[in-house]
């Protein structure tokens, strides 16, 4: 699967290898050409029309029966036959890990509730997985498949993470036990080569796992369902070719790093017509983090946001802080975006550890009703780090005919000192009601055509 990832990333990049030799600066009319191309690449997978109802495997819907030995019967009978339909009917089913098959739909009938498990056990043994962009061996997210193709979690029902603050969420902070000595413990892992199956963590150890994760996937899909109340990052597609994200909720406001969707170095990706209230980024892309990032060296690239609704979130459509394996032709529009708890509307963060590269992205057509800090951050300061060996290339960033209400500021602009970033074109834009200056530092190519802020051309 390797190496066809590898020949798909030559296609995709127009017969190239995206370096950052080859980052180009596209003008915006022929950038978006390259959108129904792309459009047309990102296929739904398809599936036998075979139905195995977990009910039927030993499932029961009552909210205390342990579930997780049926699913496990249900998608190993489904992928066994060819292929089909893992039907969850109507009821609320209480489950450790779901392990998805090559050829499965996990779907889920309206008034379905997939309830996952607050026992850690239910999480074991450790799977190969990434956390915040290394690779190690943690608990297994709690729907995940490694290495499949055709796979969906399609439906009308909800896939509760039952994180809150007394599970899950509380390793995030002190006071012990929390994340935090083993964050440190997994970089220092990386930086130091150790190999990835012997970055154990999991039993003893408190990194949280995902929601959803489909890790070297190819041909994915989901569709309709609610997700909530994850431990960390709700869906996150890592390594993956051909991802569909389309008409999902994502209702998980309070709770930390509970991202939305954060595609990490994919390829062809379609986030549409989905709704995110989020306790961080709405929409993240990302790419790697720090040495593991560079050893893994792969990027994310096309992916396209269209028709969105962002609510609650530190960031409307975000990129990084992962940004080491580099992010290319990200295409967002017809977006609206607005809450007092919405930070930024467009978002992008990295520092002088990531490196990589982060360009050619374009934005058009997004509402922004109100936000709670600038409309646009371009960052490269990200977690106050303002020198490092690994300068990030940013820039060639395009945002066309963007409405702002209300917030502090339109622009919070920080390159890195000797570090620029490199292009930013907004243009045919309004920006209402900004209570402040706009912060704007180290940036080479600021450009503003047609845009007034609080009345006034600038």
């Amino acid at each position: 699967m390797e190496q066809s990832r590898r020949r798909f990333l030559a296609v995709a990049a127009g017969g190239l290898l995206v370096t950052p030799a080859v980052a180009g600066r596209a003008e915006a009319g022929t950038a978006w050409s390259r959108v129904p191309a792309i459009r047309r690449r990102i296929t739904p997978p398809r599936f036998p029309r075979r139905v195995f109802p977990v009910t039927g495997h030993g499932a029961v819907g009552d909210g205390t029966t342990k579930c997780t030995e049926a699913f496990a019967r249900a998608v190993a009978a489904c992928s066994a036959a060819g292929g089909g339909r893992v039907l969850v009917p109507a009821g609320t089913y209480l489950t450790g890990a779901i392990h998805l098959a090559d050829n499965v739909d996990l779907h889920l009938e309206a008034g379905a509730t997939i309830r996952f498990s607050r026992d850690p056990a239910d999480y074991l043994p450790v799977v190969a997985t990434r956390y915040e962009g290394i690779e190690l061996m943690n608990y297994s997210p709690f729907i995940y498949a490694h290495g499949r193709t055709n796979v969906a979690i399609t439906g009308e029902g909800v896939i509760d993470g039952q994180a809150d603050a007394t599970h899950w969420w509380d390793w995030s902070s002190d006071p012990a036990p929390s994340e935090g000595p083993d964050k440190k413990l997994l970089a220092q892992l990386a930086e130091d080569g150790v190999p990835v199956a012997e970055r154990v963590f999991g039993e003893g150890h408190y990194l949280r796992p995902n929601l959803i994760q489909l890790y070297r996937c190819r041909n994915v899909l989901i569709e309709g369902v609610t997700v909530k109340d994850s431990p960390m990052w709700n869906i996150h597609p890592v390594l993956c070719v051909n991802v569909t994200v389309r008409g999902v909720t994502v209702d998980s406001p309070n709770g930390p790093n509970n991202d939305g969707c954060d595609p990490e170095s994919c390829v062809d990706v379609l986030i549409e017509r989905c709704e995110f209230n989020t306790g961080d980024d709405c929409v993240a892309v990302k790419a790697g983090k720090n040495a593991d990032g560079r050893r893994v060296n792969e990027p994310s690239m096309n992916i396209l946001v269209n028709s969105c609704v962002m609510r609650d979130g530190n960031g409307g459509v975000t990129v990084g802080s992962e940004t080491t394996g580099g992010v290319r032709w990200v295409f967002a529009w017809n977006c609206t975006m607005s809450s007092a708890r919405l930070e930024r509307a467009i978002r992008i963060k990295t520092n002088p550890e990531r490196g990589g590269y982060v360009r050619d992205l374009y934005f058009r057509d997004i509402t922004v009703g109100q936000a709670a800090d600038a409309v646009v951050e371009v960052a490269l300061n990200y977690e106050n780090k303002h020198t490092g060996p690994y300068f990030p290339d940013v820039g060639g960033i395009d945002i066309r005919r963007l409405r702002a209400g209300r917030a502090p500021r339109a622009f919070t602009l920080i390159g890195n000192p000797g570090n620029p970033i490199r292009g930013v074109r907004v243009s045919d834009s309004v920006f209402e009601e900004m209570a402040e200056p706009d912060v704007v530092t180290d940036v080479n190519g600021f450009e503003l055509r047609n845009v007034r802020v609080n009345g006034q051309r600038v």
